[in-house]
């Protein structure tokens, strides 16, 4: 049993190992990378990523990156791909191949199959003098001097190697496309952050529970307006015009002044000036306004008319942080 010093030593050599494997990438983004992404871009096509083994796993990431980013990606494993999902491939396709040894029987078999297609291909390998360095199109080098691993074996180094020329491809795809936060939340609409990019309020907001009283309505009434509709608050109205509005807050404030309120009306207790947004805000714009403004509710407009209330709880609900 290793000691908890000896523990964290392992683990800090094993960063260190990754680290320094990572770092001499940059020094090997030369003609072929940029020629790469080029490529990929002027297709008509999608990429197809390849791989085996530890380099399978790695594709399958690299394709989750380039769908989340608008680029078209499947992954294809090498070994099926000579058994019957060939067919995967497709005219104008790039093929993206990845291996550490490059001349591993799935992938050189598959080469050639690939070329007669009429299909590009891109290598990420870490043996430049390998079958599938040569028979490349393009080369990216992902070479590393030794594996985390102490026994130099199990993939650490060399997939981590591969995962990050991944992202530098996917990166740099995504920045020559110009793809923008907008672009992100098209293919991440169930997620946080595609929720905060698109959510807007008028997709949470109930317009049939909008509490509403008029200027001259009593504190009974306000009292029950705001216990019905369960938002903390109601809005205040004169001839379909907000004139402001009544939460919780006023309430209990009323109740300390100790002062007899069977006499008051809406008017006399109300905010006269409501934090207000358009109805079009986006979700988690509401949000930062409401923790900004140290508040709980806003009441929501559609141009110059009262449409609702969103209370903290609607958009947390939603899941927009």
């Amino acid at each position: 049993m290793k000691s908890s010093a000896e523990i964290k030593k392992i683990a800090k050599e094993t960063i260190l190992i990754e680290v320094d494997a990572i770092s001499k990438l940059r020094n090997r983004i030369e003609d072929d990378f940029v020629n790469a992404i080029n490529l990929i871009i002027n297709s008509k096509g999608r990429l197809i990523v390849v791989g085996i083994g530890k380099s399978a796993n790695i594709a399958n990431k690299m394709v989750a990156t380039f769908n989340s980013t608008g680029q078209p990606a499947i992954f294809v494993h090498a070994a099926d791909a000579i058994h019957g999902d060939l067919g995967n491939i497709q005219s104008g396709d790039v093929v993206i191949c990845i291996s550490k040894s490059g001349n591993t029987p799935e992938i050189t078999a598959l080469l050639p199959l690939i070329k007669n297609m009429g299909n590009s291909i891109i290598a990420l390998v870490g043996n430049m003098n390998s079958t599938l360095a040569r028979e490349s199109d393009f080369t990216l080098d992902v070479s590393v001097q030794k594996e985390a691993c102490p026994n130099n074996l199990a993939p650490t180094s060399s997939s981590t190697a591969q995962l990050v020329m991944g992202d530098a491809i996917a990166v740099s795809l995504l920045a020559c496309k110009d793809f923008t936060d907008k672009d992100f939340a098209r293919y991440h609409p169930g997620g946080t952050l595609g929720k905060r990019l698109y959510l807007k309020i008028s997709d949470i907001l109930s317009v049939e529970n909008n509490p509403t009283v008029r200027v001259e309505a009593s504190i009974n009434e306000v009292i029950f307006e705001i216990s019905n509709k369960r938002l903390g608050a109601t809005a205040v109205i004169d001839n379909d015009e907000l004139k402001g509005i009544i939460t919780d807050g006023d309430l209990r404030r009323m109740l300390e002044n100790g002062a007899s309120f069977t006499h008051l009306k809406a008017h006399d207790i109300m905010n006269e000036y409501p934090k207000t947004i358009s109805n079009d805000t986006l979700a988690y714009d509401a949000l930062q306004l409401m923790e900004a403004s140290h508040i709980s509710q806003l009441v929501v407009m559609d141009s110059s008319k009262y449409v609702g209330i969103v209370h903290l709880h609607d958009i947390l609900k939603e899941g927009v942080v």
